[in-house]
């Protein structure tokens, strides 16, 4: 990849942060934060979904375009759905934790709480949402945060319900999930501070460890996801949806620097040709006898081929602007979001079944290729430009095929403005497709059935930060450097607390939470299905000596194999409940009557050996000190 200077190319970025809390409630109702599998979902219900104008008469521009594909979105329920995540009923005040845990995260970034928050609606027509809009409140503004580069103004952060979860595509529309919908989300942005890639990395990484000092955000993919707002001085401000991980967001900026430097090139290239963009064509004669699969197949389902010429584009439209994306990637993007499966164009064929006669002719019927004598302009024929023309095609039923060859036309128009405005989506690869127009104020307006609530700091401690906890457990508890930052930015920490604040051996806690659980997930073991009260069940048996060390494992394992168990049963059932010293004796005794005549032979050196099958014929309900103290004794009689 081409190195860039930033500074020169006048780099400006901006983060939005969006992270779930682990709240027990959803944002405006009683319902579960806990996500389900679709198969358990019980019934469903569909919707169509417009956009509705703002207070001044507004539409919004991103609402409008994403309202021109027609769809059906269907919702799936389930036994924990009510009648708010439905639209069937008003939503309820705002939830306390949610906002008490909000007001920590504004102490840790020295943000200053709003006097009074207000809901607004924001129109999302994309389906994610039952109601058409997502509800947001401002709850904190004007804080910041440092990193190697400088400091990163925080402007502000609303507190939100989180969007449906999307299943999959349907013939009609998309399916969702209601489950996700209405789980409550802090949206933290940044001012455009940010200068550079690493610094990008490195304020996202700051903001994540502040979110995860309070204890009370939810962990795993999905619960947080970054945007970026990425601009160059001769570019546009884009924004970047849904990066979904961290260590990616240098490369979302670095690849967003690279499109917008090449867009800024290729706007150059085309006014020194004096390129332009012509009409939209109807070019299905060209194409009557193809044996193109695509195209056959559109033209036999009653379709047409909608063609337009770029003038003095030839050799553009297939020039790269980010890894594998090429300017026609942009143009096929907004052909896609109009229903059509992309374009065609003529820097790419003759490929794909498409014949160099048949490009010929495109080429011909829309007035791209050689150049036109005067006379011919004059007598009012369009104007045939040089012989660096390019064409770009769309293949589909009638109305999308016009509609799809519209938008690439529109997105060939502002390539010769440069960088549009917009709003993308990022894709596994660090590169970023088009998605919509950048959102406007139109899009919001006051959510008049939530009352307003007076954010109140004074009684919310402040979080201890990770950094000061990796260095309270080495004092405090005594874990080593490397056990205390595994367990302090860990999952597991906020249970990792509760349990040892009641009793719990903290080595044991960190090792089992740590150590234990990875060893098991590295198994095979289904640690997912564990619950928390699973965990705190088994560290609560070896702290009350119901259970040894070494049977900690084989406890977890069989209550992640069937779930519904409490620990206590699990361990009754699977004879792991700890054994007296007599058990562990006549146990011992039996191991060394077996192994006789090593014992003879050997004497203490045959230890090592038999102090593994003591503990195997023990399976774990014996603690290993005792074993060995009373295998030595059995050893010492034999010999």
């Amino acid at each position: 990849m081409t190195e860039y200077d930033y500074e020169s190319l006048g780099l400006v970025a901006g983060l939005e942060i969006h992270q779930q809390l682990d709240t027990a409630t959803k944002l405006f109702c009683q319902c579960p934060t806990e996500l389900r599998e679709p198969a358990e979902s019980t019934r469903s219900f569909t919707r169509y979904l417009h956009p509705t104008r703002s207070e001044l008469g507004e539409l919004d521009d991103a609402a409008v375009e994403e309202s021109k594909v027609e769809r059906e979105f269907e919702y799936l329920a389930y036994d924990t759905t009510c009648l708010v995540e439905e639209d069937d009923e008003p939503p309820h005040e705002l939830d306390e934790e949610a906002l008490e845990t909000t007001l920590e995260v504004a102490q840790l970034m020295d943000m200053s709480p709003v006097d009074q928050a207000h809901v607004m609606r924001k129109i999302v027509v994309d389906g994610s949402n039952t109601t058409g809009f997502q509800r947001s409140s401002l709850i904190a503004t004007d804080g910041e945060i440092e990193t190697s580069e400088g400091t990163v103004g925080i402007e502000d952060m609303l507190l939100e319900e989180e969007s449906a979860q999307r299943v999959e595509e349907t013939d009609d529309g998309v399916r969702y999930s209601l489950d996700r919908l209405g789980i409550p989300l802090v949206e933290i942005g940044t001012s455009p501070d940010i200068s550079s890639p690493e610094q990008a990395l490195e304020a996202a990484e700051r903001i994540g460890m502040l979110l995860r000092s309070t204890g009370k955000v939810k962990r795993g993919l999905g619960t947080i996801r970054q945007d970026v707002n990425v601009s160059i001085e001769e570019g546009a401000r884009v924004e970047i949806k849904g990066v979904q991980s961290l260590d990616d967001i240098d490369d979302i900026v670095r690849n967003e620097v690279a499109r917008q430097a090449e867009l800024v090139e290729i706007r150059d290239e085309l006014a020194e040709r004096e390129a332009s963009v012509g009409d939209v064509q109807d070019v299905t004669a060209v194409f009557e006898e193809t044996e193109s699969g695509v195209i056959g197949g559109a033209l036999s389902s009653g379709g047409s081929v909608m063609a337009v010429p770029l003038y003095d584009f030839d050799g553009i439209v297939g020039r790269e602007i980010a890894p594998d994306r090429r300017l026609g990637t942009e143009l096929s993007d907004h052909a896609k979001r109009h229903g059509a499966g992309g374009i065609f164009h003529t820097d790419e064929l003759p490929a794909y079944g498409v014949t160099e006669e048949e490009v010929a002719a495109l080429r011909d019927a829309v007035g791209a290729g050689e150049a036109q004598s005067a006379s011919n302009s004059a007598s009012g024929e369009q104007p045939r430009a040089g012989p660096e023309d390019a064409v770009a095609i769309v293949a589909a039923d009638t109305e999308i095929a016009e509609s799809a060859i519209e938008a690439a036309a529109e997105r060939a128009e502002t390539a010769l403005e440069g960088v549009p405005e917009e709003t993308r989506g990022a894709n596994d690869d660090g590169t970023t497709r088009y998605l919509r127009p950048l959102p406007g104020a139109a899009r919001m307006y006051p959510e008049t059935d939530v009352p307003p609530v007076e954010p109140d700091p004074s009684e919310v401690p402040e979080p201890e930060l990770l950094t000061a906890k990796v260095d309270r457990y080495q004092d405090e508890y005594d874990l080593g450097e490397g056990l205390a930052e595994q367990v302090a930015y860990g999952e597991y920490m906020p249970l990792f607390e509760d349990v040892v604040a009641d009793g719990v051996d903290p080595t044991l806690a960190a090792s089992t939470l740590e150590s234990t659980l990875t060893e098991l997930r590295r198994d095979d073991v289904p640690v997912e299905k564990l619950t928390r009260e699973h965990l705190e069940g088994v560290l609560r048996m070896v702290e009350d000596g119901d259970l040894p060390n070494e049977g900690v494992g084989a406890l977890l394992t069989a209550l992640a194999a069937e779930p519904d168990r409490t620990a206590e049963e699990a361990a009754e059932e699977e004879g792991l409940g700890g054994a007296d010293e007599d058990e562990v004796r006549e146990a011992i005794a039996e191991v060394v009557e077996r192994n006789e005549s090593q014992v003879e032979e050997e004497g203490m050196q045959a230890f090592s050996g038999l102090m593994g099958e003591c503990m195997g014929a023990l399976r774990g309900k014996a603690d290993g000190d005792l074993v060995s103290e009373l295998l030595r004794e059995e050893i010492q009689k034999q010999a």
